[in-house]
Formats: C-alpha cells, sequence, structure tokens
C-alpha cells in the first residue's frame, strides 16, 4: 500500500492529530488501562510475551512489543492455511518491534505524526516484498462488548488481518500471483471474543501479513511494514475512529478536488474562446494543458478515495504519461502565445526530451522491479529531475526570447510561468523546507494547491486579455473588409447598361462580405465597341477582395491600350506572376458594332449562347505560367442572340442535401430565365457555396437603343 503522499501531497499536523485524539476522548466513557506485558503459554509450550489491556468503551493503541520476521509464511497443507497466523506458532526466535513513537516524530515524506520508522531503517534496508507482524493480546472486557480493530493508518503498502488463524480481512488485493496495492484508506475489522472459561478475558494473537512494492523503496530510507499502530476497541469507539480518519482524509484531498474544477473550466473556457478567433492556436494548446492538469488532479483524488485503480497503474499514468506531457506542454503554450518561430531547434528538441523523460520516469519510479535494480531506479530519479531543468529551461528561453520581441506582453507573461514551475518542482522544493500548508474552512491546501489556484487565476486574466485584443482586431478587420466591401462595390458596371445595339444586364452575389468574382464593362468610345471581362479569382475573403481590385485597375489600363482580349489576358497574365498562389481564372469578350464577337479564354467556364454552351477549347488559368496561349474563338451576334457568362457558383450550388444546382438544371433555367438576377437569384436559393456572377449580353436592333 502506498502511502498519501505518495499520489498526492497530504500533510497531517500534529495539531490535528491532537485534536483528534481530545474529540475521540470526550466521545468515548471509559477508563484506559496501561499497557503491560504478560506472558502466555503457546499451545506448543513455549512461552511468548503477551499484551494486557482493559477495553472498556474506547481505544487502545496496539503498540507492542510485536513480534517481526521478513518472508512469507509456509503453508499448512491439511487447512491450506498460513502457519504463522497460528495461535499457538512459536514467534519467540522473531524480532522484537516497538511501535510506540518517539515524541515529536513525524514522517519525513507526509508529515504525519506519530511515525515510527520501518524495517528498512531496522536492519533489512533494500527488503521488498512479504513480512510478518505478531502480537498476542489479552483483552479484559464486558462479555456483551463488541470488539473492532482498526487497520494502520500508515503501512507500506498493503495487509492481511489474521485473528487466531483465521482471516478477518485485508487492504489490497492479494487474490492475484502479484499483489495490488491502493492508496492508503482507513480499515475497520471486527473481532470475534474467544471462548474461555473466564467470560471477561480473552487472549488472542493477532497477525499481518504485509507486502511492500518494490519501487516503495525509492520514497525514503525507512519505509516498509506499519509505521503507525492499530487501534483496538470498542465497535462504536473504532467506527467513531473509523469516520474521523474518513473525514480527514476528504478533508485533506479536497484541495485536489477544488483544483481539478478549476483547471478543468478554465480549460473548457480556452477552449471555447477559439470560436471567437479561429487562428489563434493557443487557445487548442493552453485548453489542452489545463485540461491534462485537471485530469491529474483528478486521478490524485480519485485513487485516494476510491479503489478504482491500483497504486502501480496510478503510479505510471501520473509519472510516465501526464507529469512529461504537461512539461513539455508548457512549453509549447508559450510559444504559441508570442508565436515565435525562433529557436526553430526546440520543436525538434523537445519531443526528444520528452521521451527521454517518460522513460527515466518509469525506471526512476522502479515500476520494472524484475528489471531495474533499486540503484539503478536511484540513478534515473536524478535523470528525470535533469530532465525536467532542462525542459523548464526551454520554457525559460522560450519566455525570454517573448520578452525580447514582444516587450510588455512578454513581462506579463512571466509570472504565470514561475507560478507554474513552482507548481511542477513542489515536491522538490519540499525538501527544501520551503512548502507549508494551511487549513481553509476545515480543508487542507498545500502550497502546490494554492500555487495552482494562483496560476488559475493568473491565467484566467492572460485569456481575456487576448480576448480582449483579438476581438479589437477583429472589430478593426471587420472595418477593413466592410470597406473592402464597398470599394468593391464602386467598381462593379451598373446592373443594366443599354449600348447601341446591345442590352447588358448583370448581377453578382457574393459569398462573403467580400467576394472573389470580378467583372467590367468597358465601351470603346472611338469605334463603339464593347469589352467585357470576367473572371474568378482563388480563395474568398478580404486577400480575394485585394487581388480583384488589383485585376480590375488593371483591365481598365490595359484597355486604354488595346481592348484585344487576347493582349488583355495576356496583360493580366503579367499582373498575377510571382503573386505566390495568386491565380485567376478570366474570359475577355469584345463585340463590335456589326455584331462581330471575339473571345479568349483562360480556364473559365464557357458562356452560353442562345441556352447552348459555346464550345471554346479550354487553357491554363492566369498566374501559373510567364507565356500561357489562351482560347481564342470569333463568332457573330445576330439579332436577338443572347450571349450569357456565368462563374462556377451557380453550377457549384449545393443543397442541405449535398445534391449539386449542375449543368442540367442551368441549362433548364436558361430556357426560362428572362433576367440576370433570375439566374442568379435561382442558384442562390438552391444553397450557394461560392460566388455567383451573370453577365447577360443580348443583340438588337440599333434603332430600340436609340430610342431606349
Amino acid at each position: 500500500m502506498q502511502r498519501l503522499s505518495q499520489i498526492g501531497e497530504v500533510f497531517v499536523t500534529a495539531r490535528c492529530s491532537s485534536l483528534l485524539l481530545s474529540a475521540i476522548a470526550f466521545a468515548c466513557i471509559a477508563e484506559l488501562s496501561p499497557v503491560k506485558p504478560a506472558l502466555a503459554q503457546a499451545a506448543s509450550g513455549q512461552h511468548q510475551e503477551e499484551t494486557h489491556v482493559r477495553i472498556g468503551d474506547s481505544l487502545v493503541a496496539l503498540n507492542g512489543p510485536w513480534k517481526f520476521k521478513v518472508g512469507d509464511s509456509p503453508v499448512d497443507s491439511a487447512t491450506n492455511a498460513p502457519m504463522w497466523a497460528e495461535p499457538g506458532f512459536d514467534d519467540s526466535s522473531w524480532e522484537t518491534v516497538d511501535l510506540t513513537p518517539k515524541s515529536g516524530s513525524y514522517d519525513p515524506t507526509s508529515g504525519t505524526s506519530g511515525y515510527v520508522s520501518g524495517w528498512t531503517a531496522k536492519g533489512h534496508p533494500g527488503y521488498w516484498g512479504y513480512a510478518w507482524y505478531r502480537l498476542r493480546v489479552e483483552i479484559e472486557a464486558k462479555p456483551d462488548l463488541s470488539l473492532a480493530l482498526t487497520g494502520p493508518s500508515d503501512v507500506d503498502d498493503i495487509y492481511q488481518i489474521f485473528d487466531n488463524g483465521r482471516l478477518i480481512g485485508a487492504f489490497g488485493d492479494f487474490s492475484t500471483g502479484r499483489p495490488e496495492i491502493y492508496t492508503t484508506r482507513p480499515m475497520m475489522f471486527e473481532l470475534t471474543r474467544s471462548d474461555t472459561e473466564d467470560a471477561n478475558d480473552s487472549s488472542q494473537v493477532l497477525a499481518f501479513r504485509i507486502w511492500m512494492e518494490p519501487n516503495t523503496l525509492t520514497q525514503t530510507d525507512d519505509v516498509g511494514g506499519m509505521h503507525t499502530a492499530p487501534l483496538v476497541g470498542e465497535k462504536a469507539a473504532v467506527a467513531a475512529q473509523y469516520h474521523l480518519r474518513w473525514d480527514e482524509l476528504v478533508r485533506a484531498y479536497a484541495g485536489s478536488l477544488i483544483t481539478c474544477l478549476v483547471f478543468g473550466l478554465l480549460g473548457l473556457v480556452a477552449l471555447s474562446l477559439i470560436l471567437f478567433d479561429r487562428s489563434d492556436r493557443v487557445y487548442v494548446w493552453i485548453g489542452a494543458l489545463l485540461l491534462s492538469l485537471a485530469a491529474l488532479r483528478f486521478l490524485i483524488f480519485t485513487s485516494t478515495w476510491t479503489m478504482w485503480m491500483n497504486a502501480n497503474s496510478g503510479n505510471f499514468i501520473r509519472y510516465v504519461v501526464f507529469d512529461p506531457l504537461i512539461f513539455s506542454g508548457w512549453v509549447m503554450v508559450w510559444r504559441q502565445w508570442f508565436q515565435l518561430r525562433r529557436p526553430t531547434w526546440i520543436p525538434w528538441v523537445l519531443p526528444i526530451l520528452t521521451a527521454l523523460l517518460m522513460v527515466s520516469m518509469s525506471l526512476g519510479q522502479n515500476l520494472f522491479f524484475t528489471i531495474v535494480p533499486p540503484p539503478v531506479g536511484h540513478f534515473f530519479e536524478l535523470v528525470s529531475l535533469c530532465l525536467r531543468l532542462l525542459i523548464a529551461l526551454l520554457a525559460l528561453i522560450t519566455v525570454f526570447q517573448g520578452i525580447r520581441e514582444q516587450g510588455l506582453e512578454g513581462w506579463i507573461v512571466l509570472p504565470a510561468v514561475l507560478l507554474a514551475g513552482i507548481s511542477e518542482f513542489s515536491n522538490e522544493l519540499q525538501f527544501l523546507h520551503i512548502l507549508d500548508l494551511w487549513f481553509a474552512f476545515g480543508v487542507q491546501i498545500t502550497m502546490r494547491q494554492l500555487t495552482d489556484l494562483i496560476l488559475v487565476a493568473v491565467l484566467a486574466l492572460l485569456l481575456l486579455r487576448r480576448l480582449v485584443l483579438s476581438i479589437r482586431s477583429q472589430r478593426r478587420m471587420a472595418l477593413d473588409v466592410k470597406q473592402a466591401q464597398e470599394v468593391q462595390q464602386v467598381i462593379l458596371p451598373q446592373a443594366r447598361t443599354v449600348l447601341p445595339g446591345l442590352v447588358i444586364e448583370s448581377e453578382y452575389r457574393p459569398a462573403r462580405e467580400v467576394g472573389g468574382d470580378f467583372f467590367q464593362i468597358i465601351p470603346h468610345r472611338a469605334d463603339g465597341s464593347l469589352l467585357i471581362v470576367a473572371g474568378d479569382v482563388t480563395g474568398k475573403g478580404l486577400k480575394a477582395g485585394m487581388l480583384v481590385a488589383l485585376l480590375v485597375g488593371a483591365i481598365r489600363s490595359t484597355a486604354e491600350l488595346d481592348s484585344d482580349p487576347e493582349f488583355v489576358l495576356q496583360a493580366l497574365n503579367r499582373r498575377l506572376l510571382g503573386r505566390g498562389d495568386a491565380q485567376a481564372t478570366c474570359l475577355a469578350l469584345r463585340v463590335d458594332t456589326d455584331g462581330s464577337a471575339t473571345l479568349a479564354n483562360a480556364g473559365h467556364m464557357p458562356p452560353y449562347l442562345n441556352g447552348e454552351v459555346v464550345n471554346v477549347e479550354g487553357s491554363l488559368p492566369l498566374g501559373m505560367i510567364e507565356a500561357p496561349e489562351f482560347s481564342v474563338m470569333r463568332f457573330k451576334l445576330a439579332e436577338s442572340d443572347r450571349l450569357v457568362l456565368m462563374s462556377d457558383g451557380i453550377a457549384e450550388a449545393t443543397d442541405a442535401d449535398g445534391h449539386l444546382f449542375g449543368f442540367e438544371r442551368v441549362n433548364d433555367l436558361l430556357r426560362t430565365a428572362t433576367s440576370a438576377a433570375q439566374l442568379a437569384g435561382a442558384a442562390q436559393s438552391f444553397g450557394q457555396e461560392d460566388d455567383i456572377s451573370v453577365i447577360s449580353v443580348t443583340r438588337t436592333a440599333v434603332l430600340d437603343a436609340v430610342l431606349a
């Protein structure tokens, strides 16, 4: 069985023990007689030491002297019971152990008062495994008095109790080949009165079979066996003591429950902040780290209050999995916080250090005792400390880099970094007598728990500040988008334009505030021709809108020099080259006064003439190669001919069931729709996914245009 401090930070002060004993004395009405040695004749005919106590309604500590022996008992072939538990067994050659604590003694790890050193400090250093304690007790009590026994409150690690050779209970699981140990918990066992001639007297032998894990040797130099004496007494008094110990245990770990809740709540809040700013990955990192810390605190108090997980599994999860990942997680959180790209070697070194820390922690905790001897475990425990210090150094390097690059932001984060370091190295600071504990409303709070609470408060303020700055940035970006939208509306042509011999209708419906589709309708004043350029840039949003503005400006400046469609596309291609992933599909159409039309296409969706698709050859979009060859075709628009140019946003519209609008619906719509607005509206109602733009050019008589 592991002591309380192995999985958490439990310190029970001498003042708590005195208050506990005072409460028991007040609740119990009896006279406690002094414990005196006596001799009793064993069934084997040998004399054995005996403890004589008088039981009223009180409790008596069974300090001994106990008989002690390392190793395990042979089994009686007839009864299949351990022979060392039998009341008639001769234990006169065994060692004698007194569990009376020295004045002012305390557990060097947990701070528990009334501590007695274990067998490793009493002639059995480095020993782990089974050991036995035996005590012959002569009990004087009223005939109708029910007796009970509490298990030792501090023992390494688990035990079975035998009363006159009969197994009356156990703490831990002895049913498997290797016993499974658990964290210390209060235990209570009923005793059976011995049948003797004197009904007021009973003499019985109590035997404890104890198992200690090898990794317990890594804790202190005096582990092994019972560190506090069991208590025997009237059942009601023992039950009161049992409940007091449970109350003490619950209050001792309530601080871990509190820190678990605050870490978990703040972690969920941090993850939810990604909804406000999806570009900031720090919310994911810090949310995952806080939830890991909450899970670790959950493991600490649940493994103490319950027996749902044995101590070895809990130690593996805590020391080998959670601790290394949390250490490394802090480094990544601060790198993401400052959005650092240098030093570039940290993301490569950190996984290696984490893996080494996992291995060294598993060996240092002596979790593989069949492979690693205790001296090697101590060595790797030192290696683990060095690796943790290296990872902490990486965190400090990251923060100082943030201070150098961002100034005030780095200094604001520094207190959280220091608090996290104090929390993670709290066990090491404990041995320097730096840490202490307090009691708030009856709840025990350690320095680590107090540091965790302050850390949560600091992180909450930092996240709130970052969120406020992010919202301000988003507002500025929204204003920029709105201004870009207004600019885009200004550069778009009018919805209906009437020229001699031509009627042009256009409709534009962006999928977002700023779209990536563009078109320009430019009449040539000198020869009366009309140039129409329509296209679709890659991407959406503000970036696409800026690229659209660039192309629109290039279209207008190029059209003043030459309105030939192929010349215009070549000029636009040169504008896009060398701009990263800036690409665009584009179509340029020139219609002369006699209806002659020249069409050049750069990967754009072909137009429809009188409801039928124009078979124009495909070509590469703009911005991909330096000198592309665009497909060019010439045809003539007759009177009443209608040419429709559209973007792929119409055909790619998708309904709620995932069905595409498709080209068949486009063909049907072109036969029935009478305007560009109807075409765009039908696709938008179906389920708009991309920008939608439609341009309709209808050839009319010149007289119609003049009358209009």
